[in-house]
């Protein structure tokens, strides 16, 4: 059995200009997420898919499969499952041999723990199911305690679902998708069905549960001060 870690890397971004490429701790932020697939056991190679000259030049000085994604691939409406079925279909290409699983690891996501990857793996193998994605448990966010606003000035203040929970403690639990890992057999990842887009997370969708702040994703400058802060903090306590 092959399982390819899949890191996809889109040049463009609004929120971040660049941000693939940011500095984070003296290095760009796609070196964090190869490092962090270059860590895991049961990673047996790993793939870099991006339209980015720069980004592909930090996985080619890193060792890792590094393929240029074309343009049509790589728009503002492309599917992260497509991107990641062009790494594997360029792996496939040069190896000549189909891998079994594949790790989606989003190149903007700065810190995981370092397991992560592979208990999403392992819980794909031995509960053979379609997916496995990392979540974490929702606090005050939560969608009970939400409100909407109507009437015909948009300020009527209204429960986004009506309910009586008063206490923090007696809401139910709720997770969020926090894009640590995405592991998926690469059956399901080729299942292609243009009217359902989650179609290659398959039937049968696993989770693996982190800690709120255990995967730090960066999508804006507030991120990377965050994420910052994060490794000097974790750097001080070594």
């Amino acid at each position: 059995m092959t399982t390819l870690a899949v890191i996809i890397a889109r040049a463009g971004s609004k929120g971040l200009t660049n941000k693939n490429v940011r500095p984070l701790a003296g290095r760009p932020l796609v070196a964090w997420t190869i490092e962090h697939a270059q860590g895991s056991k049961r990673i047996d190679d790993i793939v870099l898919t991006s339209d980015g000259e720069s980004i592909l030049d930090v996985g080619r000085a890193s060792g890792v499969h590094s393929y240029k994604r074309p343009p049509d691939r790589s728009t503002d409406t492309a599917t992260i499952d497509d991107a990641a079925r062009h790494g594997v279909e360029c792996w496939e290409a040069e190896h000549g041999k189909e891998c079994d699983y594949v790790a989606i690891l989003y190149a903007n996501v700065a810190l995981r723990p370092p397991d992560l990857t592979d208990r999403a793996v392992t819980k794909l193998i031995e509960t053979e199911a379609d997916s496995v994605q990392t979540v974490y448990p929702v606090g005050k966010m939560h969608p009970l305690w939400m409100r909407k606003l109507n009437g015909p000035f948009q300020d009527v203040l209204e429960p986004y679902q009506p309910n009586e929970i008063y206490r923090r403690q007696d809401l139910p639990p709720v997770y969020m998708l926090n894009s640590g890992v995405l592991a998926v057999t690469r059956r399901s990842l080729f299942n292609v069905d243009p009217a359902h887009p989650h179609n290659f997370l398959g039937e049968d969708r696993r989770a693996i549960v982190t800690r709120a702040d255990d995967v730090v994703d960066i999508d804006d400058e507030l991120d990377l001060i965050i994420a910052e802060a994060i490794v000097k903090k974790r750097a001080m306590s070594l």
